[in-house]
Parts: C-alpha cells; structure tokens; sequence
C-alpha cells in the first residue's frame, strides 16, 4: 500500500525507509509513527530483506515530534507525553536495536530531539557534511527520550552527555564523527552513494552472523566478562551452524569469493 509520511521498499536485500514530510523536516506525528510501524513490521517479516536503510527526503533528517500533532488532554489538562514514548517512540527505538540485521542511518540535514536519538540508535551512521545533531529538549523543559540518556553516555561519555543534555548546543556532522556520535561524515553530494554502496555490501554479507555480532556488541555494555564470554560462547556456537558459515570457510580454502545467502 502507498504511504504518504514515508517511501518504502525492499529491493536486492536492502529494506530503505525515506521520511517524507519534508514541509515539516520529517517530524512525527501520529499518522508517521502508524506507517513507520507498518513498514518496519515488512522488514521483520520479510525473508528478503538483509540490510534497513533510514534516511530522510528534503533539507532535515527529523526534527522530532511534530508538537503541533499533539494531543490536546480533556479539560485543559497536561498531555501525558510518557504515553507517546511507550505506545509510539520506545517501540520504534526496541526494532531498530533489535532488528536481525545491519540498519544503517543517512542523516541527511538536520536531527533534532528523538530525530537525533532515532538516527544514534542505529547501527550505522553516515552524515552529510551540513548535517547536525541537536538535543532540544531541555529547551521546552523535558528530558531527552528515545533512547537519548542511554544512547549519549555510551557514545560520548558522560561529561558531554550531560553538556549536550543541559544546554541543547547543535553539534556537527564533524564534530559528532570526532566524538564517536556516528560512523562517518561525508561531503554532501556523496551522502547517498555512501549509503547505497554500504547497504549494497552489508545486504550480500553473512546477515544471521552480523545480526549475532549486533547482538553481542549491543549486550556488552550491560554484561560483566564472564557474561560476555559466555554470550560470545553461546553465539558462535549458533553462528557456527549456519550456511553462510559453511559457504565462508568453503570460499577461503578454495581461494574463491563467497556467495552468502543470510541463512
């Protein structure tokens, strides 16, 4: 079915999911969360998909929540936004980390509020060489959400987690690739061909084994060595298993290049 918030399609293994209300620099709202949801449930379904690819059409990445699609609470009273994180933003941000293969993020302008925190909770992340990272919430008075008090920390550290937090200040594709925030700045014009050729490798790459790997790395922070032994113990043993395993090793003692299948 057509989606008027967003372009979506699986094609030769990549899974791409375009935000599309660039009138409104790709914020959400309720009819985005809707589809997005739809088509994120594709990608888990489907058995041809092997690498997601996120980005943006227009001169934003997300600008967050659409506040003017905020529901207005009978008889004047506070809107409970903790009820837009659980039904809507915290579901989006447990797909993403959790989804069985690479999801690779374009940040194609400007990522603002949970924009920023949706485009960090990807595994991948490549930014256009204008594009910019900024945590708006304490200018209304709220507390970083989609993963951003979990997400920051782990990639910057605490002291600049806590500036970025606190004083909202815009941080650039650059500097955000200094700080370890994403994986790669690029020129502009080359955002999109950085993208495809990414998504192109990953989509031919063993997808259970990189969907172990995502697993391990995602679990570190929280496990002890002993935990992390174990886990990597339990995976390789799974990985160990697979086609694509057998179709490597085959490929390298035959001096050939293999052909993975994601099985």
């Amino acid at each position: 079915m057509p989606y008027s918030t967003l372009e979506f399609s699986i094609e030769a293994g990549i899974a791409r999911l375009v935000l599309n209300r660039p009138d409104k620099l790709n914020s959400f709202n309720l009819q985005m969360h809707q589809e997005i949801k739809e088509a994120l449930q594709k990608v888990k379904a489907s058995e041809a998909a092997r690498c997601l690819l996120l980005t943006a059409n227009g001169r934003g990445f997300c600008a967050g929540q659409d506040l003017s699609d905020r529901a207005v609470a009978p008889g004047g009273e506070a809107v409970d936004l903790g009820a837009s994180l659980e039904k809507y933003y915290n579901p989006l941000i447990r797909t993403i980390t959790s989804l069985p293969m690479p999801v690779v993020c374009a940040v194609n302008g400007v990522a603002a509020g949970a924009g920023a925190n949706i485009a960090l909770a990807c595994d991948i992340v490549l930014a256009a060489r204008s594009a910019s990272f900024v945590e708006v919430f304490c200018k209304i008075g709220l507390v970083p959400d989609s993963g951003g008090t979990w997400i920051l920390p782990r990639l910057v550290g605490h002291a600049r987690a806590m500036a970025l937090a606190m004083l909202g200040e815009k941080i650039s594709a650059e500097q955000a690739e200094q700080w370890g925030m994403i994986w790669r700045c690029v020129d502009d014009e080359q955002l999109h061909n950085e993208a495809n050729s990414l998504t192109q490798h990953l989509s031919n790459q063993p997808t259970i084994g990189l969907s172990y790997i995502k697993r391990a790395i995602r679990t570190a922070g929280n496990n002890s060595l002993d935990q992390q032994l174990d886990l990597e113990r339990d995976l390789q043993r799974l990985a160990g298993r697979t086609q694509d395993y057998r179709e490597g090793v085959d490929a390298f003692l035959n001096k050939r290049q293999p052909v993975f299948q994601g099985k």
